[in-house]
């Protein structure tokens, strides 16, 4: 990954307290999984911003190289990496998610 792509990562991680990356948009989303992530944000009523990947290919692979993680969606909440669908599902479940979803937006 280039140090200019990773700048920008880190740049949108600090503008954004809850962070998609994901194919599509809130909107639109282009996948299951990315429309998922989006259904769970909807419901827990938060501010987030989402970031299509599918409009920039070296950022596709680049975001994977950051979280070390190799699917899409993932879903940063202050800064913090949490993980894709099947994370956010678990967490959301068990309630925590709206929980890190409050610290974040609180700070």
């Amino acid at each position: 990954m280039t140090p200019e792509l990773k700048e920008r990562i880190d740049n949108l991680l600090q503008q954004n307290k809850i962070l998609v990356f994901m194919k599509g948009s809130k909107l639109m989303p282009m996948c299951g999984f990315s429309n998922n992530v989006v259904q769970i944000l909807n419901t827990l009523g938060v501010p987030f911003t989402t970031v299509d990947i599918l409009e920039d290919p070296e950022l596709r692979q680049g975001i994977k190289e950051y979280s070390n993680w190799p699917t899409i969606p993932q879903v940063y909440i202050d800064g913090q990496f949490v993980g894709g669908s099947d994370i956010m599902i678990e967490l959301y479940q068990k309630g925590e998610l709206q929980q890190k979803v409050e610290v974040a937006l609180a700070s």
